[in-house]
């Protein structure tokens, strides 16, 4: 994200918070930038996952019934 184009916003932020990671010279804007992709990757997970639910219970449901496919050509 290095190249990003980047667009000035308005938070509201925790006072104590913000003091403390201004005190450790933390990079306001890149931290909550970090947060926010965090949030983004970890949302947009749990919407694949709600959005794939009938067919990663499907593959379980096959697993436990026949077990995994090319299992015998596993060597560990």
């Amino acid at each position: 994200m290095a190249n990003a184009v980047r667009r000035a916003t308005n938070v509201t932020i925790d006072q104590t918070l913000l003091d403390e990671a201004k005190g450790l010279g933390l990079n306001i804007s890149r931290a909550a930038e970090t947060g926010i992709e965090t949030a983004v990757r970890a949302e947009k997970e749990r919407l694949w996952q709600v959005e794939n639910t009938e067919a990663i219970q499907s593959s379980n449901d096959y697993v436990e019934k026949y077990g995994l496919p090319l299992a015998k050509y596993r060597v560990f």
